[in-house]
């Protein structure tokens, strides 16, 4: 079989949870469309409840969809079912071990349910990989949250999938073991793996990722280079450090979006493709405002995840 240009790719995906009991009718995925390409970090953001699980639960195999196709790696999850999911790796939120085996005991079931050989299991090469093998005999059970997560991540590999799927793999760890983490992911991309982020660390997925969806009520909101989908807001601040205080803004300056801030600094809000820089400050001259220093900000991903996800609520 040839590489396929997309490593997910979905088309019209739904799931519609019947009504149950006192619970309603909830459709979940509202026709989802999906492209994820080959060798990229995809980050998928949205709000709890967003249809983020479904969609990685459906590919897992945990959850059976309601209409739309899916594949994974160019393959079909209803004609190709077990090969397909042999193509992925899935690290979930919740910990999911039994606590009275040992990391590499963990290890080799998971490699034993995939079918890999004993002659082509890695299961040292990755526990080490994930700075697990100096617990490699201790009981799950005696590791720390941290150590958890890693070795959950360690599970997810043993097949040596093309494509590993990290649902919030950072949720509840400390700095540092998130530092290592990504230190670790970024080393598995740069060696030809597949990564799809869901976070609620924005800014791991406007460092890491090459490209982002947002998802709201089951439905996509965008797809788009991160950079792309930072530029959609279009907003910027200008932050002017007057010569001299200001006690108020001069009436001259009342048609901009202009505040002081505590520090005594002018922040003035503007459209970049209304208003260019040059002509603010010429404004702000102009009102006899004498300038000591000034910067700009642009949005970041969390500015862009509101503001859609807002319009959507």
């Amino acid at each position: 079989m040839s590489t396929p240009d997309y490593a997910i790719e979905a088309i019209g995906l739904e799931k519609t949870y019947r009504a149950s009991g006192k619970l309603p009718e909830m459709r979940a995925l509202k026709g989802i469309d999906l492209k994820i390409e080959r060798g990229s970090i995809f980050g998928l953001l949205g709000p709890n409840g967003a249809g983020k699980s479904t969609f990685i639960n459906i590919l897992a195999g945990l959850v059976t969809k309601t209409g739309g196709t899916a594949k994974i790696w160019g393959l079909d999850i209803d004609d190709h079912p077990r090969s397909s999911r042999a193509a992925i790796g899935v690290v979930n939120q919740e910990i999911t071990m039994d606590p009275f085996f040992t990391p590499i005991q963990a290890l080799e079931l998971q490699a034993g349910y995939y079918g890999v050989p004993k002659s082509d299991r890695r299961s040292m090469e990755i526990l080490a990989a994930v700075g697990l093998d100096d617990k490699k005999d201790a009981y799950v059970r005696q590791l720390s949250g941290g150590m958890k997560r890693r070795l959950m991540v360690a599970k997810a590999l043993v097949h040596n999938p093309p494509v590993l799927i990290l649902d919030e793999p950072t949720a509840g760890v400390d700095v540092e073991l998130r530092r290592s983490l990504w230190a670790y992911v970024r080393e598995l991309h740069a060696n030809g793996t597949t990564i799809i982020l869901t976070t609620h660390y924005l800014e791991e997925a406007e460092e890491l990722c090459d490209e982002i969806a947002i998802i709201s009520h089951g439905e996509v909101l965008a797809q788009e280079p991160t950079p792309q989908l930072l530029a959609r807001l279009d907003q910027r601040l200008l932050k002017i450090t007057p010569k001299e205080a200001l006690s108020s803004i001069p009436d001259s300056l009342a048609d901009l979006n202009a505040k002081l801030s505590e520090d005594g600094d002018l922040n003035i809000t503007f459209h970049s493709s209304e208003t260019g820089i040059g002509r603010l400050l010429e404004q702000v001259r102009e009102a006899g405002i004498g300038v000591a220093d000034l910067s700009t900000e642009q949005p970041n991903l969390e500015d862009v995840f509101v503001a859609m996800t807002t319009e959507t609520a």
